[in-house]
């Protein structure tokens, strides 16, 4: 199983003092209309290409899902240690893995659950069967973010001038990752960081929390923007594979978890990629004499092996192994 992330180097990192604008709101509802479409899907390329991240309303799941999945991951990890350490593995490849150490280097503070989610058919088998609601309500929250994740690739390809129906068959038999998290709430002892700055494997994660805590660089300020919690919004942000499949034109988008200082946090992230073996590139149709192949094409096999040779490097960047 993966961590499905890359750590970043300190140098890198932006300022504490600024705050930036709020982020875009797409109303995803207006996507599926044809006289709207075509301004959602402006709107989508240009806060990829400005900024890697937007936050998504009206995507048609009911808040009755989204509750189920929360109510979910908060039961999984209030069980008994030994129940959830049956899935504990230093194996990145088991279909299903639990962890609370920071083995990835970039989990400070958290105990999460990553499992394989789509065809949801092929993997529920695996996943945990305590609690007793844990498989049915976050298999309907996994569908339901699996559509607006293929919505969402549509558009952004349509907005790179790819058509929304290019590699649409990659995509729909893609993989779909599920990272499920637990952040504890802050206390004085703890450090305030509960995952260190990243970026995810993928072309898109789809991100649904209990509480404020997620924090995303803006790139026009170069400082850390908290990410607003709107009532029933889900947050979008873009991912290496998006990078490399754009050939550049959208960047990957760095981003870190804060404990809150107030509650405990769930967050159930959707990492949405090709399948484990199918290789990504750079679309020949971004690549010309002025904007040449930028990257090496690569698979999720390939990353997975790379984060198993670098395990101890906690700065070994798999994106930037891929730079032509």
């Amino acid at each position: 199983m993966s961590n499905s992330s890359r750590t970043v180097p300190p140098e890198q990192l932006p300022s504490e003092d600024l705050h930036p604008p709020p982020m875009p709101v797409i109303n995803l509802g207006h996507l599926l209309e044809p006289t709207t479409r075509s301004c959602v899907v402006e709107d989508i390329a240009k806060a990829c290409r400005d900024l890697g991240y937007f936050q998504v309303i009206n995507h048609g799941i009911s808040q009755s899902i989204m509750d189920g999945a929360v109510e979910a991951a908060s039961d999984f990890f209030k069980l008994p240690s030994e129940v959830k350490e049956e899935f504990a593995s230093d194996d990145l490849r088991q279909p299903v893995r639990y962890d609370t150490s920071s083995k990835d280097g970039i989990s400070m503070s958290r105990a999460f659950l990553k499992h394989y989610a789509h065809p949801l058919s092929d993997w529920v088998q695996y996943w945990p069967e305590d609690p007793a609601i844990y498989r049915e309500h976050m298999g309907k929250f996994a569908v339901e973010i699996m559509r607006v994740a293929l919505q969402l690739m549509k558009a952004i390809l349509e907005g790179l001038g790819l058509g929304k129906d290019y590699q649409h068959e990659k995509f729909e038999e893609g993989l779909q990752l599920l990272s499920v998290n637990c952040y504890p709430k802050e206390s004085e002892s703890d450090t305030a960081i509960g995952l260190a700055p990243h970026s995810d494997y993928g072309f898109l994660t789809i991100l649904l929390t209990s509480c404020r805590g997620l924090e995303v660089v803006d790139r026009n300020s170069n400082s850390w923007k908290v990410v607003q919690q709107l009532p029933h919004a889900l947050h979008v942000h873009v991912g290496d594979h998006m990078e490399v499949l754009s050939n550049g034109r959208i960047k990957t988008v760095v981003h870190r978890a804060l404990l809150n200082p107030e509650e405990e946090r769930i967050s159930i992230a959707s990492i949405n990629g090709c399948a484990l073996h199918e290789k990504v590139s750079s679309a020949k149709e971004l690549v010309n004499e002025q904007n040449p192949k930028k990257y090496k094409e690569s698979s999720f096999n390939d990353f997975l092996d790379h984060l198993t040779r670098n395990m101890d490097k906690k700065h070994m960047n798999f994106l930037e192994s891929l730079r032509i």
